[in-house]
This record gives C-alpha cells, sequence and structure tokens, in this order.
C-alpha cells in the first residue's frame, strides 16, 4: 500500500513540473506575471498532494485497525477452539482410561479363571 502512496505522490509531483514547465514555455504574458502563476499554481498543488496525503494517510489509518481488530477476533476464535479441543483430549483420555481398567478386569478375571481351570 505504501508503494501505492509513493507512486501517487510522485505522479502529481512529476505531472505538477510537468505542467509548470509547459505554462513556462507557452506562457504570452511577462515574466513577473509567469512568476505570479507559478507561485500560485505551486501553492494550489501543494494543498492538493497535502490533502490527498492526509486522505490517505487516514484510509491506511483505518485499514490497519480494522486488521487488528480481525486478528484480535481471530486469536480469541482460536483460543476457544483450542479450549474445545483440549476438553475433547481430556474425554478421550478419560474413556481411554475406563476402557483400560475394563479390559485389564477382564483380561484379569480370564487369566484367573484359565488357571483355575489347569489346577
Amino acid at each position: 500500500m505504501s508503494n501505492q502512496i509513493e507512486g501517487f505522490i510522485k505522479g502529481i509531483v512529476f505531472g505538477g513540473v510537468i505542467g509548470a514547465v509547459i505554462a513556462i514555455l507557452y506562457a504570452p504574458q511577462s515574466g513577473r506575471k509567469t512568476r505570479e502563476d507559478i507561485d500560485r499554481k505551486t501553492q494550489e498543488f501543494l494543498t492538493k498532494a497535502k490533502k490527498e496525503y492526509e486522505a490517505a494517510l487516514k484510509k491506511s489509518g483505518k485499514a490497519y485497525e480494522s486488521a487488528v481488530k480481525e486478528l484480535k477476533y481471530m486469536e480469541s476464535d482460536a483460543k476457544e477452539k483450542v479450549g474445545e479441543m483440549e476438553e475433547k483430549v481430556d474425554e478421550l483420555t478419560e474413556l481411554g482410561k475406563e476402557a483400560f481398567h475394563d479390559t485389564k478386569g477382564h483380561l484379569t478375571k480370564a487369566v484367573k479363571t484359565a488357571v483355575h481351570a489347569f489346577k
């Protein structure tokens, strides 16, 4: 975005210089009058460039604020999803422990029954 603003400002400056040179070369008036016109046009140009610069600065500030707001939302959303995943992992861990203990109990019972059957 900065390159676009720089390019725009360079274009305004370059266009102003070209216009001033053409005006001087083709001006059918006295040097004093031409200098006054150049001064007036320069002031108009600088005023316009300043307004354009301030508008671009304001627009980029709004874009920055919007990006920060969106990033904060995304961060909050990501934290929420991580919390949900942690809860699911905890649930699955508990289910795994229960299944392990159930299987262990069944296996222990089966081994005891087998040992008892061989006696």
